[in-house]
């Protein structure tokens, strides 16, 4: 039996896709509602979910330790609202549960609209055992637990689903940005820094919150002083910690940031977990591309096993795209634009970077095409401004009228 685990609040508008996408697929959906005003009981209601309430405890571990009380699975798998199951996940997914030694499955997740880091490794589907339970006040992972019961009981074994098993919106920037979200999550990464000075985690978190939020100094500090006290086995907080201070100083020292990135690359974990890395480094090498055409190599190198890894990644083929083009290779280049498009249509930076391809290679008609439609996708998006400077722009260089 397969239960469906969730804590939920105010989650009307994007409930009903997370629980129509495990139909069938799990034996109960059991949510714990920890206050909310809007539709969401009725809603998980309606969809056949039991529900049970809770005040909100001010922190997301008991909260999810209290919801995991009420299932009765032999299985239990955890989705937040603004998470669903990918189809082509649930025959994997059943065929590794009837593993008898098997504990967890690591679940592959795709960051839709993430700036960073399109796919990320969620521990969410494992046995329900009374020794598995959620720590950490954010983020809040069964990672600990599951540890140390390996130690008591060596015969368990964990396994990663193969295939990307959930998708996630919850990243995006639109989302981030709105409501009082980012600042309970950043008061909640103080708190548990407050706590673990120094704890790779913490510094991890915080750190990357702050880089991304433009407070660079303070950022660096916390990955530097995170890294120096990770431990090398622990290959997924090393990895972020990399990534993240690579990026910080990917405009200030951008050969120490490559280097950083080269060791990310070097740790052994699933290539589209290090999906980041791989672009950010071939970005930078394209940006000093014009004294080292070893460095422009390089670049397509990494954007071909980016595209390898995770052929399904339309960012993958963008960079493809400008890696060869920057190369001299425009037919190579028009071909990646083009299957970057196939994969996102609404990727407006391949749809303009394919246009000027089409220009460097002669097919003025094509060109113009792909001029207007790059607009087009950017004042559908509200990016006015930008869709202007590039009506500008294209407009000095080809007649974007039907003259």
């Amino acid at each position: 039996m397969l239960s469906l685990s969730m804590i939920v609040r105010n989650e009307a508008e994007r409930l009903e896709r997370c629980l129509a996408s495990v139909a069938g697929f799990v034996d109960e959906m059991v949510l714990l509602d920890t206050g909310s005003s809007d539709a969401t009981i009725s809603i998980a209601e309606s969809c056949g979910a039991v529900v049970h309430q809770l005040p909100w405890p001010g922190d997301f571990a008991p909260a999810r330790n209290e919801a995991l009380g009420h299932v009765k699975g032999d299985w239990v798998l955890v989705l937040d609202a603004d998470e669903w199951l990918l189809p082509e996940a649930r025959q994997p997914l059943q065929a590794l549960m009837v593993e008898p030694d098997l504990l967890l499955i690591n679940l592959l997740r795709q960051e839709l609209g993430a700036a960073q880091s399109p796919y990320s490794n969620v521990s969410r589907l494992f046995r329900r055992h009374p020794a598995i339970h959620w720590s950490r006040p954010y983020h809040s992972m069964v990672d600990d637990s599951v540890l140390a019961l390996l130690e008591k009981e060596p015969h368990w074994h964990l396994a990663d689903c193969a295939v990307p098993a959930l998708a996630h919106d919850g990243y995006r920037s639109d989302l981030l940005a709105s409501g009082a979200k980012a600042e309970r999550l950043r008061q909640a990464m103080e708190a548990d820094l407050a706590a673990n000075p120094g704890d790779p985690y913490a510094c991890a978190k915080l750190g990357s919150l702050e880089v991304s939020e433009g407070n660079r100094e303070r950022g660096i500090a916390l990955l530097q002083q995170g890294l120096a006290r990770c431990p090398a086995s622990r290959h997924p907080e090393r990895y972020e910690l990399l990534l993240h201070l690579a990026i910080a100083l990917g405009s200030s020292d951008p050969k120490h940031a490559c280097q950083l990135y080269r060791q990310a690359l070097e740790l052994p974990l699933t290539p589209r977990l290090t999906l980041a890395a791989r672009l950010n480094l071939a970005a930078l090498l394209q940006e000093r591309s014009t004294t080292s055409q070893g460095a422009l190599e390089e670049a397509c190198e990494l954007c071909r096993q980016a595209c390898a890894a995770a052929p399904e990644l339309a960012l993958g083929w963008l960079h493809l795209g400008i890696s060869e083009r920057r190369r001299g290779q425009l037919p190579a280049a028009i071909a990646a634009y083009r299957s970057a498009l196939e994969r996102d249509p609404s990727l407006a930076a391949a749809q303009q970077n394919l246009a000027v391809a089409l220009l460097l290679s002669g097919d003025v008609p094509g060109a113009r095409s792909g001029f207007r439609q790059a607009i087009s996708l950017l004042e559908q998006q509200n990016r006015q401004s930008e869709a202007e400077a590039l009506r500008q722009q294209a407009g000095s260089m080809v007649k974007l009228d039907d003259q």
